[in-house]
């Protein structure tokens, strides 16, 4: 079982800047996790791929599969929350 989270972000965008030290922190507390930050400008094939039209977008795939999304700046809590459904 492999479990990812992709956090879709870009370099300008204010509320990526603030969702960004809650996944670093996140990353030391959930080290089964592979945490992936994706620059939307510098990978515009994957965030076609994955459907991203605003950032932060957060993507949670389990064995490969999407199973679940979050739009703007997310708690420490609720993706806390969301990861431990699936560890």
């Amino acid at each position: 079982m492999s479990l990812e989270l992709i956090d879709f972000s870009a370099t300008w965008c204010g509320p990526c800047r603030m969702q960004k030290p809650i996944i670093e922190e996140l990353k030391t507390k959930y080290a089964k996790v592979n945490f992936r930050i994706v620059d939307i400008d510098e990978s515009p094939d994957m965030a076609r791929t994955y459907n991203i039209h605003a950032v932060p977008t957060l993507v949670v795939l389990k064995d490969g599969k999407e199973v679940s999304r979050f739009v703007g700046v997310s708690s420490k809590e609720k993706l806390e929350t969301e990861i431990g459904k699936y560890l």
